[in-house]
Order: structure tokens, then C-alpha cells, then sequence
């Protein structure tokens, strides 16, 4: 398919917009693979009036598009959870659009290694959570482990057969090229600063001007809290924004994995640890670490945004989430700004990796991601994705439905979130809040 028309000088990347309409049925704030995803979901259900509005001057300029690229098959999360049910629908229809579009992905599986005895109760624990939710998971000795993943050292494993490998940003811009060719308008370089119910309609407030809109769906992301709290919406979280910084793997060491090697996770912490990833494009890399960024795009130590890292050290559920994971926060600190450390901790999997064999990503955009993720007044971590919304939407009252957490598997699931979010918006769905 043809690349999507360009904007006009001063936008560069943007997409060209189709003549302002002064209302739409829906607009959708953001341009990651959420919500582009929505609008697609949107015209599916036959709206005809859709509109995206993105801050930057493309598309999956953020988590979408800084991330390791990895289809996750449903494993980890809890069962009947969001995560759960629309991660393992998400990797089926996401290596499906990418083979009906001929976009670039692998089924290539992972293994999760313990490295260590005492981490065999958390992974029968994997075992039980991915068999409930419907994840062929196959147990592995340390035999077993060698034959799928020659150069890991384990005790045991798991083999995970679905787990896959796509290009995130790739599958956002089709998406989006498709909804254009059905009458979606999508505005880029375009900032929203809020979302305000009235009466008979939401006034989305915008950089360039207003937008109105029948219902507004939220998914900003790094920047959802803050636009919740402009519309005059308490959204019941804070942001923290995660930087995880990747490394690429070279050498006889990049050559040895075959494909996707995972830890077993520590379940206080969203984060799925430090593992090693064979992209679509044949290089390996590792990582992420996950440290406090110092802004909310903030992709390296020297990104510093005085008043939003106030924000977040000021907060009392960053105070409460610091005073209990603060080692933790310090190892994570450590990997970020020592490679020998980082290189350590990618030698429990895989022995004998030194700081030698670690170099920066080829590509920039794969240096570092941010992970948006959403904290609560008494330190807990949001552990599945968050969707609130203002307003009940009941004999055609506007409405904003806010996506306040959306972090991994959001990209797999990205899909049946789409249709999840359709399907509150026309009152089909009782999972989640409402406000009034």
C-alpha cells in the first residue's frame, strides 16, 4: 500500500488532514497503536465522524514506537484480567494483520529461564496463570532449556510457542493509512490540553483550537494524567514515568540466541526484567532496566523537566512506592549507568556476557523507552490496564472515557482494546469505572 499523503511544510512526518469538520461523532487523543487502534474500532462499528489528534508530528512516537517489539502471548497476567483476556486475543490478531498486510513478524517463541532453585515457585506459578488463560506453555529441564536456547544457563524453563516478534510502529502506520482511506481525520503537531463535558458535547481544547466531539476517548499515554485532571476530571492516579534503556547485544554471544530469552519476573514489580530480544531486522538486544526518568519523554540522563520531575517526587504515591522499593530503585539506577553492571545482570542468562559485548542500538529510537506507568495515592502500581470514564453516556450524554494505564502488553493488545473501549463507550461493557 501506498505511503499515507504528507502534511505540508512545517509538519514534517505529519499526515495530511481532510477538510475541519466543526464537530465529530468521536475524537481520539493520541497516536500511539492505542489509539489508532480505537479509531479503526470506531469506523468498525460503523461511526463515520472520527477524528485523532496527535501531539507530535507522527505517529508511535513514544511507547509505541520505543519498545522491544515482542508479541506477548498472555503469560504472566492474572487470569480474567484485562491484560490477560485481551493480550492472548491481541497475539493472535496482531500476527494475523501482519501477515494480511504483509507487514514484517515472527512466531519465533520464548523461553523463561530460572537460573536460580529459588525462583521454581514463581514459575509454576507462570504455568498456572498462562494455562488459565489459554497459553500453550510447556515445561523445560535444564536439557530442554540448552535444545531451544543453546547459550542459556538454567535450572529450568518455559517454552511459550505463540510469543512473537513484529515492528510496532510499522503496524500503528497501517492502521492509520487504513482508517484515512475510510474517512478518518487525523490532525498531527497538534497538542491537547484538555477535554471538557458540556451539556451536549465535549470541547476538546487544542493548541491549534477547538475540536467538539460527541464522546473523546483519552490515550495519552505519558501525558493521560495530566490531561484527566485539566478537564476537570480526578483520574485517581499519578503517571511515573520508567525509562528502560536497551543495549544491543554483538558477537559470538548475539549470534547463540536463537530467539526471544526471559527471566522469571519478580511479581512486585510490572516489569518483566532484563531479557534478550532477536528483532525482525536479525539484531539482538537486552534490556530494559526500568529507573525514574527525569522528565515525562525523558530518553536519557540529560532530559531534565524541572517541574514535572517536582511532580512526581513531590507525589505521595511515588513517596509511598520510593520508601518501600528503594534498593530496588537503586540496583535498576546501577544497570542504567554502569554497562559491566547491565552486562552482569545479562549473564545469569546468558554466562560469559561482559560489558565488551554490549553496544548502543543501531537504531536511536531503540535506545530507550518510557513506560507510562500509573500510580496510585498509596503507592501500589497499577497492575492491569485502567480505562475510567466521565460520564455514563446514557441517552447520547457526552462523554470522555480516559485510559489512564497502558503499558505492556497495551502494543499486543492493542486490537480487542480498540473494540473494549467501542464497546464501553455504547454501554456494552460493565468491567471498569464510571463517573459522573
Amino acid at each position: 500500500m501506498a505511503d499515507a499523503p504528507r502534511a505540508g511544510a512545517g509538519e514534517p512526518g505529519g499526515w495530511s488532514v481532510p477538510g475541519p469538520s466543526p464537530r465529530h461523532d468521536v475524537v481520539v487523543v493520541g497516536g500511539g497503536i492505542v489509539g489508532v487502534a480505537v479509531v479503526t474500532a470506531l469506523l468498525d462499528a460503523g461511526h463515520t465522524s472520527v477524528a485523532l489528534v496527535e501531539r507530535e508530528s507522527s505517529l508511535a512516537a513514544h511507547q509505541t514506537g520505543r519498545n522491544s517489539n515482542v508479541i506477548h502471548s498472555g503469560l504472566y497476567y492474572a487470569p480474567g484480567s484485562l491484560k490477560a483476556r485481551l493480550a492472548v486475543a491481541g497475539c493472535a490478531e496482531t500476527k494475523a494483520f501482519c501477515a494480511e498486510q504483509d507487514l514484517p513478524y515472527l512466531e519465533c517463541g520464548k523461553v523463561v529461564a530460572a537460573t536460580d532453585e529459588s525462583e521454581l515457585g514463581r514459575m509454576a506459578e507462570l504455568v498456572r496463570r498462562g494455562r488459565a488463560n489459554g497459553v500453550e506453555v510447556q515445561e523445560l529441564d535444564a536439557a530442554g532449556v540448552r535444545d531451544r536456547e543453546p547459550a542459556v544457563s538454567a535450572v529450568a524453563g518455559l517454552w511459550v510457542p505463540s510469543t512473537g516478534i513484529c515492528d510496532y510502529e510499522a503496524i500503528t502506520r497501517r492502521l492509520a493509512e487504513l482508517a484515512v482511506a475510510r474517512g478518518a481525520v487525523l490532525h498531527t503537531g497538534r497538542a491537547v490540553r484538555s477535554a471538557v463535558r458540556r451539556r451536549s458535547d465535549v470541547v476538546v481544547h487544542t493548541d491549534a483550537g477547538d475540536l467538539l466531539a460527541g464522546q473523546v476517548v483519552v490515550c495519552a499515554g505519558l501525558r493521560s494524567d495530566e490531561i484527566a485532571r485539566a478537564s476537570g476530571f480526578d483520574p485517581g492516579v499519578r503517571i511515573v514515568p520508567f525509562r528502560g534503556e536497551y543495549s544491543d547485544l554483538r558477537g559470538p554471544k548475539a549470534d547463540a540466541v536463537r530467539g526471544l530469552v526471559y527471566p522469571v519476573p519478580d511479581p512486585a514489580f510490572p516489569f518483566l526484567g532484563v531479557h534478550a530480544t532477536r528483532g525482525v531486522d536479525g539484531s539482538v538486544h537486552v534490556g530494559p532496566n526500568a529507573v525514574l526518568a527525569l522528565a515525562r519523554e525523558g530518553y536519557d540522563w540529560r532530559t531534565l523537566k524541572v517541574r514535572e520531575l517536582a511532580g512526581t517526587l513531590t507525589d505521595p504515591g511515588f513517596l509511598a512506592l520510593a520508601a518501600k522499593q528503594w534498593r530496588y530503585g537503586l540496583g535498576e539506577m546501577h544497570r542504567s549507568v554502569s554497562k559491566a553492571a547491565m552486562a552482569e545482570a545479562v549473564s545469569k542468562m546468558l554466562p560469559g556476557t561482559t560489558a565488551d559485548d554490549l553496544q548502543p542500538p543501531h537504531d536511536v529510537m531503540r535506545r530507550a523507552g518510557v513506560r507510562a506507568q500509573a500510580v496510585r495515592p498509596d503507592g501500589a502500581l497499577v497492575d492491569d490496564f485502567l480505562f475510567v470514564q466521565d460520564g455514563s453516556g446514557g441517552d447520547g450524554e457526552p462523554t470522555v472515557l480516559h485510559v489512564l494505564n497502558a503499558p505492556s502488553p497495551a502494543a499486543t493488545a492493542a486490537l480487542p482494546i480498540g473494540r473494549e473501549i467501542v464497546s464501553r463507550l455504547e454501554g456494552k461493557s460493565t468491567d471498569g469505572a464510571v463517573a459522573s
